[in-house]
């Protein structure tokens, strides 16, 4: 079961996708957003064309578990993707998933550069990981 994992940003959006057997998660390349279509459009090519099952898409809640402004545009977003694509689109609690992502970045040796270039994918891998565990194949 592959999966793809979404990091949504009103600006940039981090994607992970899961091996074919769904146990682990990849970063893939982030999006850039230009236009909500545009957005859309290359995520229904790459679920197509990657055979993806599922859409795991983290819902950035605050801290005590409550909704924010960010919080509703995760919300709408995933319905909106929902509507435009086969496969289930799940929500999964992002609570510092950034933070962890960053760590791991930091781990790995990279620059505060490089960081900021792959924090969203590695974000959304972040969320996907999370989903794994909680779903186990």
């Amino acid at each position: 079961m592959r999966v793809l994992g979404i990091d949504y940003g009103q600006v940039r959006v981090g994607l992970a996708i899961t091996d074919p057997e769904g146990r682990m998660a990849f970063p893939r390349p982030t999006i850039a957003r230009t236009t909500r279509d545009s957005l859309f459009e290359e995520l229904a090519t790459l679920i197509r064309s990657e055979g993806i099952d599922a859409v795991v898409v983290g819902l950035p809640l605050t801290l005590d578990g409550e909704d924010s402004l960010t919080t509703r545009q995760a919300r709408n977003f995933a319905a909106s993707l929902a509507r435009r694509i086969d496969a289930p689109v799940h929500l999964m609690d992002e609570r510092l998933s950034s933070a962890a992502a960053d760590a791991q970045l930091k781990e790995a040796g990279l620059c505060s550069r490089k960081r900021k270039t792959h924090l969203d994918s590695q974000a959304a891998v972040q969320i996907l990981e999370t989903w794994i565990g909680q779903n186990p194949v």
